[in-house]
């Protein structure tokens, strides 16, 4: 498995995650995470750009052929 690889799916896992919090879980995020929170608000519009942009970065990858 390439780095490329490792480096796509670490990025899928986190953004996933980020969308995760970001729908469902902000009151748990608020509580547990107060100083992250207040740096990284969770923002419903900023998660679903960056699952695109993992996504697009995937695709790209993957038709370079380094997937």
């Amino acid at each position: 498995m390439s780095i490329e690889a490792i480096i796509f799916y670490l990025l899928c896992v986190d953004s996933i995650g980020a969308n995760l919090v970001a729908m469902f879980g902000q009151k748990w995020y608020l509580k547990h995470f107060r100083l992250i929170s207040r740096i990284f608000p969770p923002a419903k519009g900023w998660a679903l750009y960056y699952l695109i942009l993992t996504l697009l970065i995937g695709w790209l990858t993957m038709k370079a052929g380094l997937l």
